[in-house]
């Protein structure tokens, strides 16, 4: 196995799945980890994120297909621990970020991992952890002002 460790978000994840921009960058890494030279996870944060985000804008069925999906990649789903809860729990108080986001990135540091993703919020993370930043969303242009 290799050294080569990737976390995904669960902005990359929603890109691959919705094959938006940056998609091919986490088809790429996946099919890395098929071959045995990279290692992929998921903090369990992204999955409960994949699942609400999806059962909200198409339904529960769609929801549990993509939960499903991704059990069946080339990955692993991390489950938290006390060294990751304490250390999301430091990048919490320091930064303003999301609980989900903070236990994301503590599991990066924790794994000396490259973070993939498309959030600007890890904008403000980027001296402690190493990214892989795909292409973000373009914002709505608000004409009405």
């Amino acid at each position: 196995m290799s050294d080569r460790t990737y976390i995904l978000d669960t902005s990359a994840i929603l890109a691959y799945i919705e094959d938006e921009d940056g998609a091919d960058d986490v088809d790429r890494i996946l099919i890395e980890a098929e071959a045995g030279r990279a290692n992929v996870l998921i903090s369990f944060i992204s999955l409960t994120e994949l699942f609400y985000i999806t059962r909200r804008e198409v339904g529960e069925e769609k929801a549990l297909e993509r939960v499903q999906l991704i059990r069946a990649l080339a990955l692993r789903i991390y489950e938290s621990d006390e060294n990751i809860n304490i250390a999301a729990g430091r990048l919490k108080a320091d930064h303003r970020i999301s609980l989900a986001d903070a236990y994301i990135a503590a599991l990066c540091q924790h794994h000396r991992g490259v973070m993939v993703h498309k959030d600007p919020e890890f904008e403000q993370l980027a001296s402690l952890i190493r990214e892989l930043r795909l292409p973000y969303k373009r914002q709505p242009i608000d004409i009405s002002r």
